[in-house]
């Protein structure tokens, strides 16, 4: 009888421990796939965003050196040689979306670039009128001259001083200020200040971000605007960003990365894409 018993005390130890065994499995199996979940969202949000900034090519305004903010040109036939040079340059990069200001200059070198991709031909450019250039009010259309020494004479300094120091934030508010008053009956837009452009382009800078990280392709986004408006758009974001001299170059690149909430300036002003379509 007591080997009965001590059979039977055996056999409900080892109940026991398999019972306990298999408890623990599945709070380990349950703790594995919220590990498991947990990995996948934290990849998801790693999602590499890489923003290639192309300033729009030379237009006839700028050839005739003529104040050219929301008033528009088309692109002269050297202007469109430089961007599909530059199109070509950028042929291998599989970009899975398109973006441009509402200006025409910024559209025309949007689709010439396009045209010269090599994948992404096929895509609908998207244009938004947030990454617009500087609205220069009254001044639209006049010699960038008298402008410049308007502000020059503003701020107290030479013409050759402005230009060698040219700051995006210093330039709008002078144009800004100078423009307040001078359209008496009110029929053009007035001139934007400094916080005003920003605004409009880190809205619609930030706008797109969220709506291309974690999108299904290469993470690459080609987005055409103009030179002011990227020097503000850098200058915002990047403490450490200065102005190249003379400004950014037509049809030149200027590439940043997004991660894990961060902007990243990786190149400014780069022609490399543009020498490269040369050959």
């Amino acid at each position: 009888m007591k080997k009965i018993w001590g059979v039977m005390a055996a056999l409900c130890f080892v109940f026991v421990l398999a019972a306990c065994s298999s408890s623990e499995a599945e709070e380990n199996n349950d703790g594995d796939t919220e590990g498991s979940e947990k990995e996948v969202v934290e990849a998801e949000s790693n999602d590499e965003l890489t923003i290639y900034i192309v300033r729009h090519g030379k237009t006839m305004l700028n050839t005739t050196d003529r104040v050219q903010g929301w008033s528009d040109a088309v692109l002269t036939p050297a202007g469109e040689e430089v961007v599909t040079q530059a199109g070509i340059g950028l042929k291998d990069i599989d970009f899975q979306n398109a973006y441009s200001s509402d200006s025409g200059r910024a559209i025309q070198t949007a689709e010439i670039i396009m045209e010269e991709n090599e994948t992404s031909s096929e895509l609908d450019l998207n244009t938004d009128e947030r990454f617009r250039e500087f609205n220069f009010g009254t001044y639209e259309g006049d010699l960038n001259e008298t402008m410049w020494q308007d502000i020059a004479d503003l701020q107290g300094i030479t013409l050759e001083e402005f230009l060698e120091n040219l700051e995006p934030e210093m330039f709008s508010n002078s144009v800004a200020e100078l423009d307040e008053g001078r359209d008496e009956e009110g029929l053009n837009w007035p001139a934007e200040d400094y916080d005003t452009i920003t605004a409009r382009l880190t809205e619609g800078l930030d706008e797109l971000v969220e709506a291309e990280q974690g999108q299904e392709g290469s993470g690459n986004v080609l987005l055409v605007s103009h030179g002011l408006s990227i020097s503000a758009l850098l200058d915002t974001y990047f403490d450490d960003y200065e102005v190249p001299e003379g400004g950014l170059d037509n049809a030149s690149v200027s590439v940043i990365t997004y991660q894990n909430g961060e902007f990243q300036l990786d190149s400014v002003n780069d022609m490399s894409y543009v020498e490269e379509g040369k050959k």
